[in-house]
């Protein structure tokens, strides 16, 4: 079962700011980035379940927070239907992020009191999301559907929405002060957070750094 609660988990999205989405089918590199990750001060980290056997892949890593990496709250990220959801519930997943706006997957969660992000696209899909219990609404992707502009919008009417926009979202000042001076509430970065050719090399000290001044920037943004 999740090691944090929803409340704890959306805390830590929000004064984090950053939440890295990462897979890799090998094992040893997927654990070497989480720790990487969390050596730079992530705490909340999404997995994504994008190949076979992803689950077992999954269950190291949540055994390696376990026991190495305490603090560390390890999500799951591409869930499209409830049953998947209630596998990774299974095996300890704190937080489940979706593409798609899927009922099941919030039922399942809301049983479990576990967080959930939906991917939503419009006002609507924001709106029903929030009906089933929605803390956080994953904006996805991000900058096809309508990018700061639409979060600053969102805020208008609905002030109490929070967004974690993903997809288009950057690693540079001038990106993250964009997103977070239009209101969102943390960001998800994959593969340009998760520099390819760090981890290909294997320079995971490089990659801790990289992904420290990130965070950094992030901070420094928010205080204006």
């Amino acid at each position: 079962m999740a090691r944090f609660t929803r409340i704890e988990v959306a805390q830590q999205m929000h004064q984090t700011g950053i939440v890295p989405v990462y897979y890799n089918e090998d094992l040893k590199t997927c654990k070497e980035v989480l720790k990487a990750s969390y050596a730079a001060g992530v705490r909340v980290f999404e997995f994504t379940n994008r190949g076979d056997q992803a689950h077992e892949i999954f269950s190291e890593l949540y055994k390696l927070c376990k026991t190495e990496l305490p603090e560390m709250m390890l999500g799951v990220g591409s869930i499209v239907d409830g049953a998947t959801a209630a596998l990774y519930l299974q095996l300890g997943a704190d937080l489940i992020v979706s593409p798609v706006l899927n009922h099941e997957i919030a039922k399942v969660c809301n049983r479990r009191k576990v967080l959930w992000a939906a991917g939503c696209g419009t006002l609507s899909e924001i709106n029903q999301a929030e009906e089933w219990g929605a803390e956080i609404v994953k904006l996805f992707p991000a900058q096809e559907s309508g990018g700061a502009s639409f979060i600053k919008s969102i805020a208008g009417p609905c002030p109490w929405t929070c967004i974690m926009p993903t997809g288009g979202v950057e690693p540079t000042h001038e990106s993250l002060k964009e997103w977070f001076g239009a209101g969102a509430y943390c960001v998800g970065m994959g593969s340009k957070l998760m520099d390819k050719k760090l981890i290909a090399n294997q320079e995971f000290t490089k990659l801790t750094e990289f992904i420290q001044v990130a965070l950094n920037l992030t901070r420094t943004v928010r205080m204006g």
